[in-house]
C-alpha cells in the first residue's frame, strides 16, 4: 500500500460514486486492524510513526468515501476537473442559488417544526434528485464539468440540511 494512492485505490474499491458505507467499512476496519498502532506496541518508534500516519490516512479516506459530497469532488478531481472553491463555486447554477436563498430565508420565517419538516422534506426530495444525477454523471460516464456541478449543489443542500437539523432541535428540544 501507498500512502500517496488515491482513497479508492488504498480501499480496493471501484473509482464509482455509488458506494455502500457498509462496503466502506468494511474495508476500512479491514486495513484498520492490519495498520493500527496498537498492534505495534513492541516495533520500532519509526513502525510505529508509520503505523500512526496509517491510522490517520485511513480515517481521512474513510470520511470521505463515506461523505457523498467529498466522495463527488475527488471523483471530479480524480478525472481531471478541478475542484478548487473559488472556481468551483462560481460554475453553481444561479438558478439553484436563487432557490437555496429562498429555502434559507424560508428557515428564517419557519414558526414551527411543522415548517421546519415540510421544508426539509422539499430539500431532501432536491438531495435525492442531485445523489442520482451524480451517480449517473459519474458512474455511466456522463459529463465531469457537469457532476462538479452538482457536487457544488451537493454541498449547499449538505449545509442547509444542517442547518434544518439545528432549527429542528431547537425548535423540538
Amino acid at each position: 500500500m501507498n500512502l500517496g494512492s488515491d482513497d479508492f485505490t488504498l480501499f480496493g474499491l471501484p473509482q464509482r460514486f455509488a458506494l455502500e458505507r457498509a462496503e466502506v467499512d468494511a474495508r476500512w476496519r479491514s486495513l484498520q486492524a492490519s495498520m493500527h498502532p496498537d498492534n505495534l506496541a513492541a516495533a520500532s518508534a519509526a513502525e510505529q510513526q508509520a503505523a500512526m500516519q496509517w491510522a490517520v490516512r485511513l480515517n481521512e479516506a474513510r470520511e470521505r468515501l463515506n461523505s457523498p459530497v467529498q466522495r463527488a469532488m475527488l471523483l471530479c478531481a480524480l478525472r481531471g476537473v478541478p475542484m478548487d472553491a473559488p472556481s468551483g463555486r462560481s460554475a453553481v447554477p444561479m438558478a439553484f442559488l436563487a432557490r437555496q436563498m429562498g429555502w434559507r430565508e424560508a428557515l428564517d420565517e419557519a414558526r414551527d417544526a411543522a415548517a421546519v419538516r415540510r421544508l426539509d422534506e422539499e430539500v431532501a426530495a432536491h438531495e435525492r434528485e442531485t445523489l442520482e444525477g451524480l451517480r449517473a454523471l459519474l458512474d455511466e460516464g456522463g459529463d465531469t464539468a457537469a457532476a462538479a456541478q452538482l457536487a457544488w449543489v451537493l454541498s449547499y443542500v449538505a449545509r442547509l440540511r444542517e442547518a434544518i437539523d439545528r432549527r429542528l432541535e431547537a425548535l423540538e428540544g
